[in-house]
């Protein structure tokens, strides 16, 4: 909590509860209810699914207006498989992402291995009967594949999901979802908008965290300046967990910033 406070105090516009399931925390409700009342304009909360419909509803009362959810397989039998095997497991998340997009925005979220890649047509097709709002397709960091299948969705589909379309696109052009490529920007401007905090300490990003990389330092006041400190130090190309597993969307952000940066430093000469 303490944590989010210092965030309000200087403006907090924009949160994601993730995890691990954010639903298994106990104190979930007090942090959303806190960054409602403080006046933080979207609250999102990436989740498997899986928890009751009532702790969703009671988590839209009390504030969370985005929802990401991850549906991993077009069927029963994959997406019981691919969430640990629990029977009835897939039939539940569906349902809850059938009712959830009906009161607000809903992203689906696919990780795609060898496991289930065979189904990704099918799985898209299933999260746009359910009423989604976007739809994100990622290989997984050991699968890391184009997963050019993707490209027979039809042009109906891709016109309706902005985050998809995206993706397709890239893919068509031969770009790989995943890890740097030459060319790309060594500094990772995001590192000083996008917090990613975990306990005690902030990291550069949740992928960084979620890959075992080092945190940036202590959660707290001076979060920004240690950030801004590590933006202007950190060279992506010399980070392993950058250079495999860097996305697109970030690669993208980062080339743009670089470029805005630049007309900067030129209107300033000139």
């Amino acid at each position: 909590m303490s944590v989010v406070d210092e965030w309000i105090k200087h403006g907090l516009k924009n949160v994601r509860f993730t995890g691990g399931e954010p639903t298994l925390y106990p104190h979930l409700e007090d942090l959303v209810k806190r960054c409602s009342s403080g006046g933080v304009n979207r609250i999102a909360l990436s989740t498997n699914g899986s928890a009751s419909w009532s702790k969703y509803s009671r988590l839209l009362d009390i504030g969370v207006s985005d929802f990401s959810i991850s549906l991993d397989g077009g069927c029963c039998s994959i997406g019981d498989a691919m969430s640990g095997g629990a029977k009835g497991a897939w039939n539940k998340v569906v349902e809850n992402i059938r009712r959830l997009s009906a009161e607000t925005y809903v992203s689906v979220g696919m990780v795609f291995t060898e496991q289930n890649v065979s189904q990704a047509v099918e799985t898209v097709m299933l999260a746009h009967s359910l009423g989604v709002s976007d739809i994100r397709i990622v290989p997984s960091a050991q699968f890391n594949q184009a997963l050019c299948n993707l490209s027979e969705l039809p042009d109906y589909v891709l016109a309706k999901y902005p985050i998809l379309k995206y993706r397709i696109d890239g893919i068509k052009q031969g770009r790989h979802v995943r890890g740097l490529q030459p060319g790309d920007c060594s500094t990772c401007w995001l590192g000083l908008d996008d917090i990613a905090v975990v306990s005690r300490w902030h990291f550069p990003c949740i992928i960084h965290l979620r890959e075992g990389g080092d945190p940036i330092g202590g959660a707290g006041p001076n979060m920004r300046n240690e950030r801004a400190e590590w933006v202007a130090n950190h060279n992506a190309f010399k980070d392993p967990i950058c250079v495999a597993n860097c996305l697109d969307v970030c690669r993208d952000y980062n080339a743009k910033v670089a470029a805005f940066k630049a007309k900067e430093a030129r209107d300033a000469n000139s």
